[in-house]
């Protein structure tokens, strides 16, 4: 944990007691500070309740007394509408921040010069995040990730000069981060996403560009329109990463082939990872390359990192091998331009597809149906889909992720092609038949695992 001393004898107001919102909670008490939280869950706000934490309605609340609210970050601070603390506390002239913003206060108190590494972006922000992790700690660092990935900034070891935090930041996160001032701070990518959130893409690529701004050390990756002019506002000292066939910007790192070049010299090769399989992963390797040389770390401990890396759950995990066929756990892939880097890294696929459907459902995936040799269809999602797909690749009716597995299993091993591939990669929401992608994910490893006994 990290005690938050810096507020010590203040009395802050705290909304949303998920996990991040307890662990802050937490770390409030241990710096001295009185936390007043509260949740619009009575389950949430019961749990803390038990936990020793003072509970009470924020509406009824002496705002005035309060030095701070802290919000938890799915919780909308500007759109569609601001939640109702945010009123409140506006109302009160009350500072509104997060427990990325607490972190920062505390480290600029008592470890200023602790490294501190942010990574953003719309897609591959996670990967990056564990792949920096992990080159880092296999190369004898003591390192803490956290944030968006999952645990809580708060939740890991205090801030110091020998230790690397590498921390996800999501739009909502940097929105509540005023102080945000990291040593490396990474933008890997932008597109459309979270609009209902941010109102306009502009609003969200302006989130988004505080971390490289604010960064000692910048790294963007300049193959979209967006962090190409972000890039070019840089002032400070920068490091452009480039992936050959997705753009045309000048760059210092230039991921192709499988490779990742500065200049002529290849950094790291990437030929036979199968965690870094796909374009998408070798800008990750080359912004995580980038990252790590900038703390000492290259050649041999730098290919040493990237070759162990396992990848993470549910995003392009190689889950298992039969004969030739390959199956690959891709449910954390949500949406169509999440599935596109799975498509776009293998090819005889057998693609199970289908859940409940996002917005254009798989129709932008059209370019990359000859890279399919049958689709299994499942989920609410199936005859919409069916028609997308009609008189461009075959397709079963499956219903279930159980039958759809049997049936691709079967097909992929009586295939002829080299390396045929069971894919899951939904490009779809869970929640018609899973409670979150990971059970969707773990039930398909689970059928795998069976399959291979």
């Amino acid at each position: 944990m990290t005690p938050a001393t810096t507020f010590a004898g203040k009395t802050v107001a705290l909304f949303g007691l998920g996990g991040s919102g307890l662990a802050t909670v937490h770390a409030l008490k241990a710096g001295g500070a009185e936390v007043i939280a509260w949740d619009d869950s009575p389950e949430s706000a019961e749990r803390a309740r038990q936990q020793g934490i003072t509970v009470a309605d924020l509406r009824g609340a002496d705002w005035s007394s309060f030095s701070s609210l802290v919000l938890a970050p799915g919780v909308p601070l500007t759109h569609p509408e601001p939640h109702w603390t945010v009123g409140l506390a506006k109302a009160a002239g009350v500072e509104i921040i997060g427990d990325i913003e607490i972190y920062c206060r505390e480290r600029a108190a008592i470890a200023p010069d602790a490294p501190f590494v942010a990574i953003t972006g719309t897609n591959g922000k996670s990967t990056t995040t564990a792949l920096i992790a992990h080159v880092l700690a296999s190369a004898g660092y003591d390192v803490q990730m956290g944030g968006n990935i999952g645990t809580a900034i708060l939740s890991l070891q205090p801030p110091s000069r020998e230790r690397i935090h590498v921390v996800e930041l999501s739009t909502f996160q940097i929105d509540l981060t005023p102080g945000l001032k990291p040593s490396a701070g990474i933008l890997l990518n932008l597109t459309p996403d979270h609009l209902d959130r941010h109102g306009t893409m502009e609003n969200y690529a302006a989130i988004k560009e505080r971390v490289v701004q604010s960064a000692d050390l910048a790294i963007v990756g300049v193959d979209d329109t967006y962090c190409e002019a972000i890039a070019g506002r840089r002032t400070g000292p920068m490091i452009r990463v480039h992936v050959e066939g997705h753009g045309h910007a000048e760059a210092e790192l230039i991921a192709r082939d499988a490779k990742v070049f500065e200049g002529d010299t290849v950094l790291a090769d990437l030929d036979g990872i199968g965690s870094l399989r796909g374009a998408h992963n070798w800008q990750n390797a080359a912004v995580a390359a980038a990252t790590v040389r900038a703390f000492g770390v290259e050649g041999e401990r730098l290919a040493a990192g990237l070759t162990s890396f396992p990848g993470l759950a549910h995003r392009m995990e190689q889950v298992g091998r039969r004969g030739r066929v390959l199956f690959v756990n891709d449910s954390k892939a949500t949406n169509a331009d999440s599935t596109e880097k799975a498509l776009t890294a293998f090819r005889d696929v057998h693609w199970i597809v289908g859940g409940k459907a996002k917005e254009g459902g798989i129709t932008p995936l059209l370019p990359l149906f000859d890279r399919v040799a049958h689709a299994y269809l499942i989920g609410a999602s199936s005859e919409a889909f069916a028609q997308t797909l009609e008189g461009h690749v075959p397709y079963t009716l499956c219903g279930t992720l159980d039958v759809a597995t049997q049936k691709a299993a079967e097909a992929a091993a009586a295939s002829d092609a080299v390396e045929p591939v069971v894919l899951l990669s939904p490009a779809c929401a869970s929640y018609d038949q899973f409670r979150n992608f990971e059970i969707r994910g773990d039930r398909f490893r689970s059928l795998v695992a069976e399959l291979l006994k």
